[in-house]
């Protein structure tokens, strides 16, 4: 079973998926694959999500992938969700670990004044952005993690500027329901149960009504910075797998 799995918009590929990727069986070919906004040293001109996308292609096409599962977790969700739509043909399943950005059709205005909230915290001043950004993607109640102790990895100094343009690329991109409604492959939409409900739960119920073959399921204990890839990659690592021997049996 081949696969390709984005990141979120902080944590490199290698680092988000190392524990996953020593979970899964040896039928499984899976490849984590860096976000284009991090290839250079700076955001890539002109980005958008049609980057990701035109990314994700030549991944795939390097790893000889014809067709494969796609995952995508935060900004990288977004980036599986642009693929899945624009390449349905080469999609063998779809999941998506709480999405950064999955259009407006259907939102309701709860899930609009939470993501308002999140794409508000780009404008801060870099210092402020970051605590703002984990705050609100939180659950009420639920602590933000507590940075790592020592100094921040080099990786980080380009984190404020890619989320930045993550956030600027999501309104560029449509979304159109139709295109939601006419994939048919099997969606997985991976919920925290302590990330924020107007946010994440929302979402996941709005796709859930566009997806011809949709199922969520829910981590109880996880929120969006404590995913379940990293907090549970055995338990997840058994998801996905389930999930996609049933697009390649029903397929």
């Amino acid at each position: 079973m081949r696969s390709v799995l984005l990141p979120g918009g902080v944590m490199p590929a290698s680092l988000a998926y190392a524990d996953l990727l020593i979970e899964f069986g040896p039928d499984v070919d899976a490849r984590a694959k860096e976000l284009e906004v991090y290839a250079g040293d700076d955001v890539p001109q002109g980005y958008g999500l049609d980057t990701e996308v035109a990314g994700v292609d030549r991944f795939a096409d390097e790893a000889g992938f014809d067709r494969f599962h796609l995952v995508g977790y935060s900004g990288g969700g977004a980036s599986a969700l642009a693929y899945a739509i624009t390449k349905p043909e080469r999609v063998r399943s779809l999941t998506l670990s709480e999405p950064a950005y999955c259009g407006v059709a259907g939102r309701s205005d709860e899930e609009a004044a939470a993501s308002d909230a999140v794409l508000a915290t780009a404008r801060l001043s870099p210092e402020e952005m970051l605590p703002a950004f984990v705050r609100t993607q939180l659950a009420e109640g639920v602590p933000p993690p507590q940075p790592p102790a020592g100094p921040a990895p080099p990786w980080m100094a380009s984190r404020p500027a890619g989320i930045l343009a993550f956030t600027k690329a999501f309104d560029r991109f449509p979304f159109p329901e139709e295109r939601f409604r006419a994939f048919e492959q099997p969606v997985l939409f991976v919920l925290g149960g302590r990330s924020n409900p107007d946010l994440y739960g929302r979402m996941g119920q709005r796709l859930g009504d566009f997806f011809p073959d949709f199922r969520m399921e829910v981590f109880e204990d996880r929120h969006h910075f404590d995913p379940p890839h990293r907090a549970e990659p055995q338990r997840y690592a058994q998801l996905l797998e389930d999930h996609w021997r049933r697009a390649e049996e029903t397929a």
